[in-house]
């Protein structure tokens, strides 16, 4: 029998050749970074000479090596020399730096989900671009610098103040922190340029990502300092970086200062991403793809890491700008598009493996017991002092009886009663001076025939079709979190409502008609169905669930804007206002799909509201009380599915209203019951509050609704996150 020897390894003596292990790490990094060298030559060449103007590789070859004359050609030089090398250059100085910034924030964040778009830093720094634009009319390339640079700043310094957050740094939390961060950025970007179309035409093709803007080399030229100090910054920062992955108190005992390499690390990254967006827009995912390939190449080595995704990055750019050149000739498909089709399926390949288990990525629902089996550890709330029996009515009328919970029902009124005074206040709010006295007139029928004229066909109608759109969003919502069993599980999380724009923009350009009420279920039950394959399934690892749902959300934003670039500017501005969520222009008819829709969901949600009630155990806990829960989970699913879609239909995707309406709702009725009469009172009272609000807001202008539940909806989301309460913590 063989004895192996524990102990501590051997150390090597001086002068002794390396460990194997270490020269073939070593080795491997050279032989990856030589065949990424390589495969950048490549995708450069075939970038130059790949596009319009019929020019071929042995003419670009003449005009780059100065043979025969080319470039005394004047198309030669309108085609290589001021169109595609500038554009090659371009892709490769973007994609290098995007690359880096994602290796970085990763580093810094201790996160393989880290990246700039995910964490709001390219929508921080587009919030830049655009105020310059809309205020300042800014168009030069120092212009748009300044101005992201601004923009990422503030975007930064809030991720990396959630990063150190007590709570606040699991890989989840900061990239859901991060999408809504995102999230009000773009919706304070969409008041600023929904109402003025000038803005908005420079606006949509820049937000895109697209490197057919590209025209010689004043920009880039512009810039490279700019870029050159990033890349600079970053590579000096690599070595204190590597420290504090050891930990805060260990990089402090090897003469490191933690809050300045994190300070100095946003610094690059600000500079990087300011400098990546002014020239090209906000690109997504190009970081986590950089970053996620190059630390499966390198391991720990930060600064390998560093040179390896900055090859990354300009490679896939570069390839992602060729294809985007020929896959719809004689159209250009926008960059962004073709690296989030690549990069979407790497976010949710990272989510599934199972170094993200480790770290926490499942559901917080789940845990695994002592004895190998998962068990769900679902902590339900305790009663609290008269909760209970002495909480309940029961109201019996002959053979039938009611069990009434007492405070549910005060509940339930109180938030009727803010409904009507919501329905009030839209009524006579507006930018007509019209006395209450006149408005109740109007709503009855009697008074001034302008008066009636207004309140009857433009507001209640359009007051109807908010009620019935945030009565679906709000039961939506309250149904997927209690399915989920989790609280931030709601239709925008996961790519339902994205989905069902997408569904609903693309039925009009084949159709010709906008407005087909199918058209939205059809997107969200499509969009579900990807991301509850991909993901597993809900309740079992709702974390998983919702960064395929933030994947899938990317994609379908990614075609809807895509159909918005291909329409004329009338048309265009239109549907994004749509697309924002609105209610102008909506009415009774609208409102008519939705509201059969909530006469026939309501009582089965009711009474599936029941099983739900269950459904917060385990499974084997609710199979053990008679609830098939893969049943219940299916009615459920199909019926948020339905509501979040006809909801769509009617004023488009309005953010934030799932989300909060079950949090306020449940808050109001009791931790111990589903709240689903709660919910679609609060939805319906959130969007025409957010409604009157966008009419009354700014003067001569309207924002849409659902711009103004984004702008607020952000802040909440971080509160639901980083909160200390128990009751708020996901």
């Amino acid at each position: 029998m063989t004895v192996s020897q524990v102990g501590p390894p051997e150390v090597q003596p001086a002068g002794q050749q390396a460990p194997a292990g270490r020269v073939h790490g070593n080795r491997a990094v050279l032989t990856a970074t030589a065949a990424l060298v390589l495969a950048v030559l490549v995708l450069s060449a075939l970038s130059l000479s790949v596009g319009a103007g019929e020019v071929g590789a042995g003419d670009v070859l003449d005009y780059v090596l100065g043979r025969h004359g080319a470039r005394d050609s004047s198309r030669l030089s309108l085609v290589v020399g001021d169109l595609r090398l500038p554009r090659t250059l371009t892709a490769l100085a973007v994609g290098a730096a995007l690359g880096t910034a994602g290796c970085l924030l990763q580093a810094v964040t201790r996160n393989p989900l880290a990246e700039t778009g995910l964490l709001g830093v390219n929508a921080g720094a587009s919030l830049g671009v655009v105020v310059g634009i809309a205020f300042l009319g800014v168009h030069s390339g120092y212009g748009y610098l300044l101005w992201a640079f601004g923009g990422a700043v503030l975007a930064s310094a809030l991720v990396l103040l959630i990063a150190n957050r007590r709570g606040g740094g699991s890989p989840m939390r900061l990239v859901l922190a991060g999408s809504a961060l995102g999230s009000t950025f773009g919706g304070i970007t969409s008041v600023l340029i929904v109402n003025s179309a000038e803005t908005y035409d420079r606006f949509r093709f820049w937000v895109l990502g697209s490197l057919a803007g590209v025209e010689g080399f004043t920009k880039l030229t512009s810039l490279a300092p700019v870029l050159a100090a990033g890349f600079v910054v970053a590579l000096l920062i690599a070595r204190p970086l590597s420290a504090l992955a050891l930990g805060d108190d260990l990089a402090k005992g090897l003469g490191h200062r933690p809050g300045v390499i994190r300070v100095v690390v946003a610094v690059a990254v600000t500079l990087l991403t300011a400098a990546s967006v002014a020239l090209v827009g906000p690109i997504s995912f190009l970081g986590l793809l950089a970053g996620f390939l190059a630390r499966a190449v390198t391991g720990p080595r930060l600064t390998a890491q560093l040179v390896l995704a900055g090859l990354i990055g300009a490679g896939v750019l570069t390839g992602s700008d060729v294809l985007a050149r020929v896959v719809s000739r004689p159209f250009e498909a926008p960059v962004s598009v073709i690296i989030a089709l690549f990069g979407a399926p790497v976010l949710i390949g990272i989510v599934r493996s199972r170094r993200m288990a480790s770290m926490g990525m499942t559901d917080p629902a789940a845990d695994e017991n002592p004895k190998g089996g998962r068990t769900a550890a679902v902590r339900l709330p305790l009663p609290r002092k008269g909760e209970g029996r002495g909480d309940s009515i029961v109201v019996r009328t002959g053979s039938l009886s009611l069990l009434v919970h007492r405070r549910a029902a005060v509940a339930a009124f109180a938030l009727a009663a803010v409904l009507v005074g919501a329905v009030v206040l839209s009524a006579y709010a507006g930018q007509s001076e019209m006395s209450l006295d006149r408005t109740f007139s109007a709503v009855f029928g009697s008074g001034d025939r302008f008066d009636v004229l207004l309140v009857q066909k433009f507001r209640l109608g359009r007051i109807v079709a908010g009620l019935a759109a945030g009565a679906a969003l709000g039961l939506a919502g309250c149904l997927t979190q209690t399915l989920a069993r989790n609280r931030l599980a709601t239709p925008e999380l996961l790519g339902v409502n994205d989905g069902a724009t997408a569904a609903v923009l693309l039925s009009a350009t084949l159709s010709g008609t906008f407005g087909a009420w199918w058209a939205g279920p059809l997107g969200a039950l499509a969009a579900v169905l990807v991301v509850t394959t991909v993901s597993g399934g809900l309740g079992q690892r709702g974390y998983r669930v919702l960064v395929v749902g933030l994947a899938m959300s990317a994609l379908a934003s990614a075609v809807t804007q895509v159909v918005l670039s291909r329409r004329s500017l009338n048309s265009a501005s239109s549907l994004y206002v749509w697309t924002s969520g609105s209610l102008n222009g909506r009415s009774y008819s609208v409102a008519v799909p939705v509201l059969i829709g909530l006469a026939v969901l309501v009582p089965l949600a009711l009474v599936a509201a029941r099983h739900l009630n269950v459904l917060r155990f385990d499974d084997s806990t609710a199979a053990s009380l008679g609830v098939a829960p893969g049943r219940v989970r299916l009615v459920c699913m199909l019926l948020a599915v339905g509501l979040a879609g006809l909801a769509v239909g009617i004023c488009g995707p309005v953010g934030f209203v799932a989300l909060a309406s079950p949090v306020i709702a449940g808050r109001l009725a009791g931790p111990l019951r589903v709240p689903v009469l709660g919910s679609m009172l609060v939805g319906a009272a959130l969007v025409v509050l957010a409604d009157t609000i966008g009419r009354v807001a700014l003067d001569g202008a309207e924002i849409p609704v659902g711009i103004v539940t984004t702008v607020l909806g952000g802040p909440f989301l971080l509160w639901v996150l980083l909160g200390r309460s128990a009751a708020t913590r996901v």
